[in-house]
């Protein structure tokens, strides 16, 4: 039985089609990596997962529901997330922004506290559950980001491209964590890395305004996956570009 299911969904913004006839679906034991050229719709894909867009055409179902109605158990992790230099605020304090939704009126519970402490610990960043946020690297902020996340207890986490600001060998180590988080709950990940995510992800899905969907498991090796992207991308996106999230084509447009 799929957790995750889209059926012929399709999306337009400012009259132009952006998602068209999206079809596949998951369960909570997926690990999803999403590829694909700037424009192609891929950030767009997850705001309809997560509910904060609804599509013109098609139906969304996440854990049987309706995403607008069942956030609770959804968690997303932005891309390059903002921080403020001078807004004092600390690992535990931003992983206890998962929690707003868990709790009452006031203050956080020691419960609350509790969660967020084992949540950065869980994710290697406990010893610095007291550092600002500011002077963390990259690395170690996508951590109390992910930290952040599994404070909501969601089953599902969205990341857009959580590596994007970050070296190889922290990318590796990113996605570890993410594939250790999998053995729990169900991963969605944008990314702008072919290689990595199919070393960690059991599914690729290539989205340029359609999307086609790759079962690591059934192909013999990371080539075959390049090969089928190029065989099915109809936009004319030469893989070397796709890789690095990148698209000369002047037909494509930013995503919303």
């Amino acid at each position: 039985m799929y957790d995750i299911i889209l059926e012929n969904v399709d999306f337009t913004y400012d009259r132009q089609k952006v998602l068209e006839n999206i079809n596949f679906s998951l369960t909570r034991e997926d690990f999803l990596a999403i590829i694909g050229p700037n424009g192609g719709g891929k950030s767009t894909l997850l705001k309809l997962i997560l509910g904060l867009l609804d599509p013109n055409k098609g139906k969304i179902s996440i854990f049987g529901k309706n995403p607008r109605y069942n956030k609770n158990i959804l968690s997303y992790v932005p891309q390059n997330t903002n921080v403020n230099q001078i807004f004092p605020i600390t690992s535990l304090e931003v992983a206890l922004m998962g929690r707003l939704g868990k709790k009452g009126l006031g203050f956080y519970s020691k419960e609350d506290k509790k969660k967020a402490k084992d949540a950065l610990e869980k994710v290697g960043v406990g010893d610095l559950a007291d550092e600002h946020i500011s002077n963390l690297s990259g690395g170690q902020r996508q951590r109390v980001y992910i930290a952040r996340a599994l404070c909501c207890e969601a089953k599902l986490i969205l990341l857009d491209e959580p590596t994007s600001s970050i070296d190889t060998d922290g990318q590796i180590q990113i996605y570890k964590l993410l594939k250790d988080l999998n053995k729990h709950l169900g991963i969605i990940v944008v990314s702008h890395n072919i290689n990595i995510s199919v070393s960690f992800a059991n599914k690729v899905a290539h989205v340029n305004k359609n999307l086609y969907m790759h079962d690591v498991a059934n192909l013999k090796a990371k080539q075959n996956i390049i090969d089928n992207i190029k065989s099915t991308n109809n936009h004319l996106c030469p893989v070397e570009i796709i890789t690095q999230s990148t698209c000369n084509n002047p037909a494509h447009h930013e995503e919303i």
